[in-house]
C-alpha cells in the first residue's frame, strides 16, 4: 500500500497544480525519494486552462490562458539500509497569458510568457528510530517574456521586457517520521528561494530608448507538510499543506520604474499563498488501485495582476494505478475551478481596476510510469 500511496502524491505533483499563485504549475514533490529500492519514473501530461471576462469597459477579453504540455524525469538510487539519493527534472514555473489584441481594448495585446526547468539532487538518511533527514541543491534554468498593451497601462502601454535564459542556485532541506506498520508519514521540507541574474532587453513605453542589463529575478522561498496514514485495510489517507511566499517574487529592471507615472509600480506583484490537500487512496485488488483527493487554495488581496489573472482555487483530482510486477503506472484527471479575480493596475494599494475575470476554469491529465528494481 505504501507503493500505492507515493504513486498517487507524486501524480498530484503533476495533475493538480494548475496556475498555483499566478504561475506555479508543479509545487516541487519529493515523492520519488521515499519510494523502495532503486527507482526510475516518466511524467507527462497536458493542461487546458481557460481564463475569460470582462474588463472596465464592458469589453470581453477572449479566453486569455494558452494550454500548456510539461513532463518530470526521476531517479532514486537506494546505497544501502540508511542512505538514498535521488535526481529529480522537472518544471516547476510557467506562465503563457496573452489577451486577443481583437477583443479587449483595455488589456488587448498584453502577454506573460515564462519558461523554467529545474534539477535538484538529493539525499536522504534514515536513522534507526524512523526519523529521517533530506536534503540538496536545485538548480534552475529560466526565460521569459512580458509585453504590456492596451489603455489599461496608460503610459506604460507597449513596454517589452526580453528575459534571456539563465541559471539559478537554492537548497531544500527537510525532516520525515515514518511508522511502516501502519503505513504512516509525515514529511516537512523547505525550499529556499533561487536568484536568477538575467540579461534583460527592456524597450517601448512612453521613452523612445532601448535598455540592456543585468537584473535579478528571485522565484520564491516554500514550506510543504505532507502527510499519510493508513486508517482501514487496503485504505490511507493523505493529505499535505504548502505555503509559498510569492510576495518576494520581483523582477528588477531599469527602464519600467521610470515609464511608471508613479516611479515605484511593480512590473509583477504576486500574494502569498496556502494550498492545502486532502484525498484517500484505495486498493481494490491485487493490480488496481485508485484516489480521490481535493485541493483548496484561498484567494488572496482585493486585486491581482493582469499577468496572473486567477485569485484561489479548488480542484478534485481521480487517479487510477495499475501494479504489474516492477511497473506501476499513474493515470490521473484533474478539474480545477479558477477563483474569480479584478484585475488592477498601479501601485500597491491604490490599483486601478481593468477587467474582472469570473469564467476560468482548468482540466488536467497525467500519466506516470514508474519502474523499481
Amino acid at each position: 500500500m505504501k507503493r500505492i500511496v507515493t504513486g498517487i502524491g507524486a501524480l498530484l505533483a503533476s495533475a493538480a497544480p494548475v496556475l498555483a499563485g499566478g504561475i506555479e504549475r508543479a509545487p516541487q514533490s519529493l515523492a520519488p525519494l521515499f519510494e523502495s529500492g532503486n527507482y526510475l519514473e516518466l511524467s507527462f501530461g497536458g493542461v487546458n486552462p481557460t481564463v475569460r471576462g470582462r474588463d472596465v469597459a464592458g469589453f470581453s477579453t477572449g479566453d486569455v490562458a494558452q494550454g500548456y504540455g510539461f513532463f518530470g524525469l526521476a531517479y532514486k538510487h537506494q546505497f544501502n539500509e540508511n542512505l538514498s539519493g535521488a535526481l529529480i527534472v522537472e518544471q516547476p514555473f510557467g506562465a503563457d497569458v496573452l489577451y486577443p489584441t481583437a477583443n479587449s481594448p483595455v488589456l488587448g495585446g498584453t502577454r506573460v510568457e515564462v519558461n523554467s526547468t529545474t534539477y535538484t539532487a538529493l539525499l536522504r538518511y534514515k536513522f534507526d528510530n524512523n526519523f529521517s533527514v533530506h536534503g540538496g541543491i536545485r538548480g534552475s534554468n529560466a526565460d521569459g517574456n512580458v509585453r504590456l498593451h492596451g489603455a489599461g497601462y496608460a503610459t506604460t502601454s507597449g513596454y517589452n521586457l526580453d528575459i534571456d535564459n539563465a541559471w539559478g542556485i537554492g537548497w531544500v532541506a527537510g525532516v520525515a517520521y515514518e511508522m511502516p506498520e501502519i503505513a504512516a508519514r509525515v514529511s516537512l521540507t523547505y525550499n529556499s528561494p533561487i536568484e536568477h541574474d538575467f540579461d534583460m532587453t527592456e524597450s517601448g513605453g512612453p521613452l523612445p530608448m532601448t535598455f540592456t542589463g543585468e537584473h535579478t529575478v528571485k522565484t520564491p522561498r516554500s514550506w510543504t507538510l505532507e502527510g499519510q496514514t493508513g486508517i482501514a485495510a487496503d485504505t490511507l489517507l493523505f493529505g499535505s499543506i504548502r505555503w509559498v511566499k510569492w510576495s518576494e517574487f520581483e523582477v528588477d529592471n531599469f527602464l519600467f520604474p521610470i515609464a511608471s507615472p508613479a516611479g515605484e509600480i511593480p512590473l509583477v506583484e504576486l500574494e502569498d499563498t496556502t494550498t492545502y490537500t486532502i484525498g484517500i487512496g484505495r486498493k481494490f485488488t491485487e493490480n488496481w488501485s485508485g484516489s480521490v483527493s481535493f485541493l483548496y487554495e484561498p484567494s488572496e488581496g482585493d486585486t491581482v495582476s493582469p499577468l496572473a489573472p486567477v485569485n484561489g482555487r479548488k480542484a478534485v483530482t481521480v487517479a487510477a494505478i495499475y501494479t504489474m510486477d516492477n511497473i506501476k503506472i499513474t493515470t490521473g484527471i484533474n478539474y480545477t475551478k479558477l477563483g474569480n479575480a479584478t484585475l488592477g493596475v498601479g501601485p500597491s494599494g491604490n490599483k486601478t481596476e481593468v477587467a474582472r475575470m469570473d469564467d476560468s476554469e482548468a482540466w488536467a491529465i497525467a500519466m506516470r510510469i514508474g519502474y523499481s528494481f
